[in-house]
């Protein structure tokens, strides 16, 4: 049964930790890690405890152990200043100290009624398809990391294909880990096909196996395995992708087919070090950025000329500069790799949506920012990081009823993304910008509701509320915000972030209304 402590979640059936409505992105190790002390909490866990439950025996070094720990505490939101979740017992091991509430079958029901129901989206009747995360069968946790990777390249592989509806990533990780029923699946994220699989790697040799099925009866239209030498993934990858879009598509063009080859890394060292990145990008946070950069880096020395990790690298600089102090090495570098990767992914639809989400945010070139997501629009109409990100660029350029289609857009490609606190509240922002002030506040809380720790969602919120006159429930939203980050000024920000000459004063003004610092 799932454990409860502060506003945190840790469900080991379904291999989740959350705090509130939001996904926590944790590696295995350190969610074993963390489950581990909270079910041992009444006792202290000495180093020799955690590694025979955790790593099985194995060797393991100090500086090993000590960097999961902390990740523990920074998935928490813990140091090891203050401790006050995951305690440090000198010279005996740790212990958890936190009030941890166990779920019972009776508070289970309790919640399950107060639960919102996951939205029945229906079967729709043109192709679509969600990818669930492969099972790794490798009997070693740490190779999770290669099965999530093959799974993200297929994605986005089938996402080239232009006639083909693709749920993406964030939406379809939300399985991991977890018994599901396709047909169900299917109604969740409103897909007529589902690719599940598993992986076995082992030595410089690979397994996969894979069906594509219907979700409407849950009939297997089509299965395979292939054993591959380890230097062969990326044509392996190709070949996964292409057969299932033709058992979709019986009569499939062949240009169709080309469209899914993409630009690919020379060696699989770079292609490694990415995949062992993207976790800690993914979690959207400054400390996940400063965590998977120097991988980022390793790669691009291996590898000057991969797109992907060019546009992953800006991204993380972004997040630095915007929500980690507005430095100047971190906006200059961010800028640098968002051009490397229009340079160098002319045929890759997520790098140039970084890029121009970049640029965009940091550069404040909105023409070249939309050229690059029009340019990958161009290669995948379901490519949902041109929506995810681009709908925040085009909002604060000012472009109203844009944001609110991508926003939108960016909620149907991924139903379940613990991200979409993003896009919901750049609906509101848009609906603010347009003058339709309740329609904003409604999508506002619905962002407010998703993720309560992103600090910007309450200041979108607060805008619209003191349009309304609603001042005190304006002013709660902006001590919420500086709260979550107390060095916000709405100048620092806006001057960040470019808004647009005619939408600053506006948005700036209603800000100052709810009475954040200039």
């Amino acid at each position: 049964m799932p454990y409860h402590f502060e506003d945190f979640a840790l469900d080991g059936e379904r291999r989740e930790l959350r705090r509130g409505v939001e996904l926590i992105a944790v590696e295995p190790q350190v969610f074993d890690l963390l489950q581990y002390l909270i079910r041992n909490r009444e006792r202290v866990v000495s180093k020799d405890d955690l590694v025979d439950a955790v790593w099985q025996g194995r060797i393991v070094s100090d500086a090993t152990l000590a960097s999961r720990v902390n990740a523990v505490r920074n998935a928490l939101r813990d140091s090891g200043d203050e401790q006050r979740l995951v305690r440090t017992i000198l010279r005996r091991g740790f212990r958890f100290v936190g009030a941890v509430r166990e779920e019972t079958e009776a508070t289970k029901d309790v919640r399950v009624a107060v639960e919102q129901p996951k939205a029945d989206l229906g079967i729709p009747a043109r192709p679509s398809i969600a990818v669930l995360p492969f099972q790794n069968l490798s009997g070693d946790p740490e190779q999770d990391y290669f099965a999530d990777g093959m799974v993200e390249d297929i994605i986005t592989g089938l996402s080239r294909i232009r006639w083909l509806f693709v749920i993406a990533r964030n939406s379809s990780f939300t399985y991991k880990g977890r018994a599901v029923d396709v047909k169900q699946v299917g109604r969740e994220l409103g897909v007529r096909y589902v690719l599940e699989g598993s992986v076995r790697k082992a030595g410089n040799r690979v397994r996969i196996s894979c069906q594509l099925i219907d979700t409407e009866d849950g009939s297997t239209i089509w299965a395979e395995r292939y054993d591959r030498e380890l230097t062969d993934v990326f044509a392996l990858q190709d070949e996964i992708t292409v057969s299932a879009i033709a058992a979709i598509e019986p009569n499939l063009r062949r240009a169709e087919i080309e469209r899914v080859k993409r630009q690919r890394p020379d060696s699989i060292d770079a292609y490694d070090l990415f995949l062992r990145a993207l976790p800690d990008v993914y979690t959207f946070m400054p400390q996940g950025a400063a965590k998977g950069l120097p991988l980022l880096d390793q790669a691009l020395a291996i590898e000057p000329d991969y797109a992907l990790v060019h546009g992953f690298a800006a991204w993380a600089h972004q997040t630095l500069f915007i929500r980690g102090g507005f430095q100047s090495e971190h906006h200059d570098k961010a800028i640098r790799h968002a051009h490397a990767a229009i340079e160098h992914g002319s045929g890759d639809a997520m790098a140039l949506a970084l890029a121009g989400f970049t640029i965009g945010m940091v550069e404040h070139d909105r023409k070249l920012a939309d050229e690059a997501f029009s340019q990958a629009l161009s290669f995948s109409a379901s490519c949902s990081f041109v929506y995810a990100f681009g709908c925040v660029s085009v909002a604060y350029g000012g472009d109203a009823t844009r944001a609110i289609a991508w926003g939108e857009q960016a909620l149907r490609l991924s139903p379940l993304d613990a991200m979409n606190c993003v896009p919901q509240g750049i609906i509101g922002f848009g609906n603010f910008l347009a003058g339709r002030h309740e329609e904003a506040v409604a999508a506002g809380r619905r962002a407010v509701e998703m993720t309560p720790g992103f600090s910007v969602l309450h200041g979108w919120l607060a805008a619209p509320l003191a349009r309304l006159g609603r001042i005190d429930e304006a002013k709660a939203s902006a001590a919420r915000l500086m709260a979550l980050d107390p060095h916000f000024t709405i100048g620092g920000w806006s001057r960040a972030v470019g808004l647009a000459p005619a939408i600053a004063d506006e948005v700036t003004g209603a800000m100052r209304l709810a009475g954040l610092p200039q």
